[in-house]
Formats: structure tokens, C-alpha cells, sequence
């Protein structure tokens, strides 16, 4: 029998190997007692700067005939059960083509892995390039080198996830998720990450992990094509047909649609064709970066818990009419332009690693609801966001560098002068710039009253020597594709299945990769593999 252990506590600087005895000794047992441990979650109680902690919790199996009589009373020991991962077996209606997968960030990742490992040798249509590819053009791009429309930070292998930090952090859990860090493990990430509570795998180790997704997928009978943009759907009486492409016309029963939050002309196509699309909520706001150093100093009581832990991050909330809050932050990271079409500018942060950037950084973000978007559209969301990052464009001198401003001018209302010598860690520059230009003026109140809030929050170190960029508009897609809850396909389009971020049902790395998941088991569930001599020997393989 499995039990489980909760609220299982250890100073920091205790190595994680000596839990096994540590449980052992408090449970009056000898260490060869435990047959069996595995950690479930492990986060930091970082309450008292002078005392870090790790909690963990972690399920044992005891040696056969050995009972636990009285567990410590801060431990909550249980019986446990963990559920089963849901992998149904092939349903009955037939395909008369392999599987489409439109995009290859964590929706169509995890999308494609699973279908290809069950048999249905998808096809995976990317409109970018390899990841490889990425990596260089970005280079160039960082320099001073030109926008490329199609292979930039947002498209290509990997999607917008490949170049955004890397943070596995989800609200969900479950043997889904499970699933979904397993497989990260399995292409590159490192082991813990199945149970760390804000899991990391940096920017400069995604580039290979999406590469051995894709060795994976192939290996198992998938096909990538890259370079390919789907430009429509074929749809004949209420039934998807195929999609048409940049490179012609490719016949598909089920497509798995995971385009990313910003492939704008594909959401202006879906509406044009008649599928339906609703506007939703999404974050917008600006990025805040100070120095690592004053971070550091505010979440370690000690300089050994900088050795120990590494780089500090943080996480804060201002309750009030409108919420402000901390997203994607980057501990000893990087602000990146977050840039899809020519003359519009965004931003986004990322960090390696190893956390090495003398920067912090951080969204701070606020929610506008579709009430707010100046029109009834489905669209209107997705041109408010144009509107103000064309604005940043300009603002910032029309060539990608980021308009910036001292944090302590932005709030007291005054207007940079031009000889300011703000730094960051853009690489491609920054130029001074009067931020309230670049967001509407709800988020923008929403930020002069909360920052000060959060400022006090963290003893006074979110300020100092704080410098803001902006806009950032890409934390959430505003447009959501309809789809139906039980068979996840847009009503009256079967055979189409919109995933991930860029259809609005997801909001981070794992949760999209888990939505893709589930679309790709329900076409398992109702279809049965096109058997070829391919899927014929990987389906065997598999099993």
C-alpha cells in the first residue's frame, strides 16, 4: 500500500538524497523499510528570510508487514491512490487521411507526440523554421538586423513558448500534467521537473528539447513540414475536408488548429470563413526590470541562500478595482521584443538557465474584459492590441528598440527627457519614451495605483532603480475559438479541434501542451489509425 506524505519540512540547506532516511527516522522505521519513494511537489516557504524551507510532499511504499503506529503531528500521512492516466483505446470511425497538427508550440508538441505514439503517424504543419533556424535569425534580429515575419521569437518550431523562459508552472494537476512533464523529461528536461513547484527549463534548453520532439515524433511514424502556412480550411456540409496552405492543398479529416496567440491573419481568415469566434479577457501592461541584486536582497535573509537557491523570483498581487499582478517573471533574465508583423513592437521577458543576467524583470499586467474593447467584434480585442503596439513602434523610434521609462518618472507623471540614460537588458536598445502612449488608460490606472502597492510588498525593492518597458500584449490570445466541451471540435465543423493559447484555452507552456493532449486523445477515441505500411509498423512498435 501507497501512503502519502504531507507538509514534510526541511531546511534548504538539507540535500533532497537524505529524505529517504529523513522519512525513515521520523516514522520510528530503519531505512530499508521504505520500498518505495517518489517526491510529488516540492516548493519553497520563503515567509521567513531567515529560515527558507522546502515542503514537500512525497508517497512512500512500506516493506511488506511494516505499519506506521504514529506519525510526527506536523505530517499529514494518508493512504494513497494515484489516479490513472486516461489513454483510451482507438475508437471505430474511419480516417481516410493521417491526422493533421497545425503549429508546433506546446499544444501541437504534446498534440503530435501522442498521436504519433499511438499509431496515427500525424502530419505536422509548422508556417516557421526548424528551431535551429530560429536561433539564428534571432541573432541576427538582436543585432540590428532586419524582421523576419516568419521566423522570429513568436513563429517557427517550438512556437512563442520555444523563446519565452520556459516556465512549467500550472494551477492544474493531475495525471495530464503528469503526462506533459514526463514528456519534458523524457526530450531534455531535467528530472525534478515533474515535481517542482515553479519548474524552469530556460530558454537556451528549449531549442533542443523541441528538436527531440520532433526526433521522437518522426521516430514513431510523424512528418514535419516546415515553411508551410495554412492559409483556409476546405469544409463540405459541416465536415473539415482538409486546409489549404502556402504550399497547396493538404486532404484532412481531423486537424488539431494550434496557431499561437498572435497569428493574426489566420484569426482574420477563421472569421471571414464562418468560424465562430468570441472575443474574450486577456493581460496587458507593461515590463518592470530592476537590478537581480536588490531581489535577492529582499528575498534572502542570507547570502548562503543565493548560493544555495540561485537567483531570486517573486510573485505579487495589488487587490483593488482593477488587480495588478506579476507575470512570467524572470529572474537574472532578459527583456525580449515580442514581435509578429512588421511595425507594431511588444515586449516579453526570458531567462536561461542558469539565471545570469545581472536583471530581473516582470509583466505587470492587468485584465481588460471585452466590454472594454470599443466594439462588439470578435476582432476588437486583437485591434486594440495593434493600435497600441504600433504606437510602441514609433515610440521607440520605428526599429525595434524599446521605448523605456525610469519607473519613479512614470509614476510621479513626468515625461522623460531625452539625454536619459536608463539601462536594460533589451539587446537591441532602448529609447526614452512617455509609456502612457502605448496602453489604454484603464491598465494604465491600474498600474499607478497597484505599483506602489507592490512596491511596499517587497520591502521597497520593486522601485529602486526600477525602469519600465513596454507595451506587453501577448500574455493571453483576446480571441476564443468555439469549441464544444465533450468532443472538443467547433460545433458544426467536425474534425476540427482548436488547442492551446492561440485558440483561448490556455494560458502557459503546460497547460497549452495539455490542451493539445486532450484533443489528440479524443481523435483516438472516435477514430481508428489509417493503417499504412508506416502506422501499421509504428503501431506495433508502440505496443
Amino acid at each position: 500500500m501507497s501512503l502519502r506524505i504531507t507538509n514534510l519540512r526541511t531546511p534548504v540547506e538539507q540535500p533532497e538524497v537524505e529524505l529517504p532516511q529523513l522519512i525513515a527516522g521520523r516514522l520510528k522505521l530503519r531505512r530499508e523499510d521504505l520500498a518505495k519513494l517518489r517526491i510529488l511537489r516540492k516548493s519553497l516557504d520563503a515567509r521567513s528570510r531567515h529560515d527558507l524551507q522546502f515542503v514537500y510532499s512525497a508517497e512512500i511504499q512500506l516493506r511488506e508487514g511494516v505499519q506506521v503506529r504514529k506519525p510526527p503531528s506536523e505530517w499529514d500521512v494518508a493512504p494513497y491512490q494515484s489516479q490513472p492516466f486516461d489513454d483510451p483505446s482507438p475508437g471505430a470511425a474511419p480516417l481516410s487521411q493521417r491526422p493533421v497538427v497545425v503549429g508546433t508550440g506546446p499544444a501541437g508538441l504534446l498534440a503530435g507526440d501522442y498521436l504519433a505514439a499511438r499509431g496515427y503517424a500525424p502530419l505536422i504543419l509548422e508556417r516557421g523554421r526548424p528551431v535551429k533556424e530560429r536561433v539564428s535569425a534571432i541573432r541576427v534580429f538582436d543585432s540590428g538586423g532586419a524582421h523576419d515575419p516568419e521566423n522570429n521569437y513568436l513563429f517557427g518550431e517550438g512556437g512563442a513558448g520555444a523563446f519565452s523562459d520556459g516556465k512549467l508552472t500550472c494551477r492544474m494537476t493531475g495525471p495530464d500534467v503528469d503526462h506533459v512533464l514526463q514528456a519534458f523529461v523524457e526530450c531534455g528536461g531535467r528530472p525534478s521537473l515533474v515535481y517542482e513547484h515553479r519548474p524552469h527549463l530556460g530558454s537556451n534548453k528549449l531549442p533542443l528539447i523541441c528538436r527531440n520532439f520532433r526526433r521522437r515524433i518522426e521516430a514513431r511514424g510523424g512528418e514535419y513540414r516546415f515553411g508551410c502556412l495554412v492559409e483556409g480550411l476546405r469544409i463540405q456540409a459541416g465536415r473539415v475536408q482538409g486546409v489549404e496552405t502556402s504550399s497547396g492543398f493538404i486532404p484532412a479529416g481531423a486537424v488539431i488548429f494550434g496557431p499561437g496567440h498572435s497569428a493574426r491573419e489566420t484569426y482574420r481568415w477563421l472569421h471571414a470563413a464562418g468560424v465562430p469566434l468570441q472575443a474574450k479577457a486577456f493581460q496587458l501592461g507593461l515590463r518592470i526590470e530592476q537590478p537581480q541584486a536588490h531581489v535577492n536582497k529582499w528575498k534572502y535573509g542570507r547570502q548562503e541562500y543565493l548560493e544555495l537557491l540561485g537567483a531570486a523570483d517573486y510573485s505579487l498581487v495589488a487587490r483593488g478595482e482593477r488587480d495588478l499582478y506579476t507575470f512570467c517573471m524572470c529572474a537574472g533574465g532578459y527583456v525580449i521584443p515580442s514581435v509578429s508583423e512588421p511595425g507594431y513592437f511588444c515586449t516579453n521577458g526570458m531567462s536561461n538557465s542558469r539565471h545570469d543576467s545581472p536583471f530581473a524583470n516582470s509583466g505587470l499586467m492587468a485584465t481588460l474584459d471585452p466590454s472594454e474593447f470599443g466594439s462588439g467584434h470578435p476582432l476588437a480585442g486583437m485591434e486594440l492590441q495593434m493600435r497600441y503596439e504600433a504606437a510602441a513602434f514609433q515610440l521607440g523610434g520605428g526599429d525595434y528598440r524599446s521605448p523605456i521609462q525610469r519607473a519613479g518618472d512614470f509614476l510621479a507623471g513626468r515625461r522623460v527627457m531625452a539625454g536619459d540614460s536608463a539601462t536594460s537588458s533589451y539587446r537591441r536598445g532602448v529609447v526614452p519614451g512617455d509609456l502612457t502612449q502605448v496602453l489604454p488608460p484603464v491598465v494604465l490606472a491600474a498600474i499607478e495605483r497597484g505599483l506602489p502597492l507592490l512596491d511596499q510588498k517587497s520591502r521597497g525593492m520593486m522601485l529602486k532603480d526600477a525602469t519600465l518597458v513596454g507595451p506587453e500584449m501577448r500574455g493571453s490570445s483576446p480571441i476564443r475559438i468555439d469549441r464544444d466541451h465533450q468532443t472538443r471540435a467547433t460545433p458544426g465543423l467536425v474534425g476540427f479541434y482548436p488547442v492551446g493559447e492561440g485558440a483561448g484555452y490556455a494560458g502557459g507552456i503546460v497547460s497549452a501542451a495539455v490542451d493539445g493532449l486532450r484533443s489528440a486523445r479524443e481523435i483516438v477515441r472516435r477514430y481508428a489509425p489509417l493503417l499504412t505500411e508506416t502506422t501499421a509498423g509504428t503501431a506495433g512498435a508502440a505496443s
